[in-house]
């Protein structure tokens, strides 16, 4: 059975450009961790200081490093530490923070944090890499990533950026399919590609050393729109016209750009990418697993 960590030094950063931390969460903060007998050093970042103070607090050499902020932060905190560096607590304060619930579930951040602190174990975490950019919780390439901006929207209350965003996405469905390759299996065509970690994927074990590719494949309109919309409200890897398994390495191509999210990040990629499992990309203080 994993053991509880020591932890007696603390670096945590507070991004306050993430869209959902504040300047009050960074006293809260501060008050917390000095309930724990731990030396914590707290710093506030602002957009265009987050990289800077990161480096610091990596270099620190802390026992954990705490982030609140969005994913782009967390995975490039968990990039910084490596996994020989410190343990990183990632909690949610951007806008879809889908790593920290996927590590934390859907809790506020200092609950999360608390139960962390309490009764949480070091974790290893591997995720995947797409042109230089890592992901630990999800990618999806291909015409469906453009409805993640329009759900976001959604629940930002913006029924008309939500709207305009969705007739963006109608318009690119079958306007160019992927090409790819998994492995060393056969080439072939689809709509889009998805590519889960361990820690998101409920087909794979927190174990599995490898990604679960989903290949997307509807065949008409209709399809297409339901896959759509199950993207804005359901969990689209329960449609009929999506198949996976595990994959290890994985090529995808297209005639123009692809469109993609990276971990809740809409991000372009090139027209040729490729995609890797990496098996461990850093540590996680993380909840005790519970048998069964």
């Amino acid at each position: 059975m994993a053991q509880a960590p020591k932890i007696s030094r603390i670096e945590a950063v507070v991004n306050v450009a993430s869209g959902g931390a504040s300047a009050q969460d960074d006293e809260q903060m501060r008050a917390l961790l000095a309930g724990y007998g731990a030396h914590a050093n707290v710093q506030v970042a602002d957009s265009g200081e987050i990289e800077r103070r990161l480096r610091s607090a990596v270099d620190a050499a802390p026992d954990l490093l705490v982030i609140l902020a969005g994913d782009g932060t967390a995975r490039a905190a968990a990039d910084m530490a490596g996994p020989q560096g410190p343990m990183i607590a990632p909690l949610p304060g951007g806008t879809m923070n889908m790593l920290p619930h996927a590590v934390y579930g859907a809790v506020p951040w200092r609950e999360a944090l608390t139960d962390a602190l309490e009764r949480g174990v070091e974790r290893d975490i591997g995720g995947g890499l797409i042109e230089g950019r890592s992901f630990l919780v999800a990618a999806i390439l291909g015409a469906p990533a453009l409805w993640a901006p329009a759900r976001e929207a959604v629940r930002e209350g913006q029924l008309r950026l939500a709207f305009a965003r969705m007739r963006r996405a109608w318009r690119r469905a079958f306007s160019g399919r992927l090409r790819y390759a998994l492995d060393d299996g056969p080439r072939g065509k689809a709509e889009a590609l998805a590519f889960l970690c361990p820690l998101a994927s409920t087909a794979l074990a927190d174990e599995a050393q490898s990604l679960e590719a989903a290949i997307i494949d509807p065949q008409t309109v209709g399809e297409a729109a339901r896959i759509g919309f199950k993207a804005l409200v359901d969990d689209w890897r329960n449609d009929p016209a999506v198949s996976a398994g595990p994959c290890r390495q994985a090529r995808v191509w297209a005639a123009s750009r692809i469109p993609a999210v990276l971990d809740g990040e809409p991000v372009w990629l090139a027209t040729n990418a490729a995609v890797d499992w990496r098996p461990q990309v850093a540590r996680l203080l993380a909840p005790r697993r519970e048998a069964g």
